[in-house]
């Protein structure tokens, strides 16, 4: 099985061969330990990178104020130490930097290895940190777009929404299904992941902002999937047959075949409501299965009308490019 290297991986070990080389070249001791620094700081995103290169800079700098202190009061000891942390990681959380923590105790413990505190040495120490930041900044400049898996994600949910949309259709047109629903377990989960996604993609805006973006879009679709969670018991009740029924089940077959990120709800919303109206003054229910039918097809109604009232609220921003819009109505 052959094994897949990410771009992560590959910037890491660049970065990290990198580092140690420009420490070596510059002569400097614990060479190794600038890859070190290189390894901590690449993350995932171009804000991570930028916030955990500063704060593991910050820490580094407190780490070496109080350590200087406590070395020149206490000496090398091994209850220096003690006390260093002691003293030093409640600063750091104190001040949100305590995520440089372990990079500021690699440069503390090379100066209890050496067991001196000049001028050269720090200046040593400081070489490092500028180094292995410096670099891994670099590294980070470049982070891959994440439109393409972003676009496929959106087509995947919408597609399943067609589906799931489609399956309410064919029950309450025939009152029976065979459909196995798993595209609603697939759909939460395809959220989930594209939420994540997205909130990577903003993360690496960095210094540039746009009008449009996947994470709303997202959260406009996860807001939409739950009143298609709660359509479906609904859905599954009716087992009895009546001409509202068919009308509704026409017009979730014209939604279903609607779906994309243009947003025109409020058509399907001028037609909800003439649907309702049209609903309100036909014939009254003539059994109780009929009036208990018609009462849940009208709350129906209801959470389909939230359902494309949260794409006219929330969906007017559209990560789909102006160019590519489709014709016709759209939900």
């Amino acid at each position: 099985m052959a094994l897949k290297l990410g771009y992560r991986t590959i910037k890491t070990a660049i970065g990290t061969g990198i580092s140690i080389l420009i420490a070596q070249q510059l002569g400097l001791a614990f060479y190794a330990s600038a890859g070190i620094i290189t390894i901590l700081c690449i993350q995932v995103t171009r804000k991570q990178s930028f916030r955990t290169a500063l704060n593991r800079f910050l820490a580094c700098l407190l780490g070496l104020v109080v350590g200087v202190t406590l070395y020149a009061l206490l000496g090398f000891q091994p209850v220096t130490l003690t006390l260093l942390i002691l003293t030093f990681l409640p600063l750091a959380v104190r001040l949100g930097i305590q995520e440089g923590f372990v990079t500021s105790m690699v440069v503390l413990l090379h100066l209890y290895s050496l067991q001196r505190m000049d001028l050269h040495v720090i200046g040593n120490e400081l070489a490092l940190i500028v180094i292995g930041v410096g670099v891994a900044l670099l590294a980070n400049l470049y982070m891959p777009s994440l439109e393409k898996e972003l676009k496929g994600m959106q087509s995947a949910v919408e597609r399943n929404f067609a589906t799931i949309l489609q399956e309410f259709c064919y029950y309450l047109r025939h009152g029976q299904s065979d459909w196995d629903g798993h595209e609603m377990i697939e759909t939460e989960k395809m959220l989930k992941e594209a939420k994540l996604l997205a909130v990577r993609e903003v993360e690496n805006r960095i210094g540039r902002r746009e009008e449009d973006t996947y994470y709303e879009y997202f959260v406009m679709r996860e807001k939409q999937f739950d009143y298609l969670e709660r359509m479906l018991p609904i859905v599954s009740t009716l087992n009895v047959q009546v001409p509202q029924g068919h009308q509704i089940a026409d017009f979730l077959d014209h939604l279903s075949h609607s779906i994309h990120p243009g947003n025109t709800a409020y058509r399907f919303l001028d037609k909800l409501s003439v649907m309702r109206e049209e609903i309100l003054q036909s014939p009254l229910p003539q059994t109780r299965d009929e009036f208990e039918t018609q009462a849940a097809l009208f709350y129906l109604l209801r959470e389909i009308e939230q359902y494309l009232y949260i794409k006219h609220k929330l969906g007017r921003k559209s990560p789909a490019p102006k160019k590519e819009k489709k014709k016709g109505n759209s939900e």
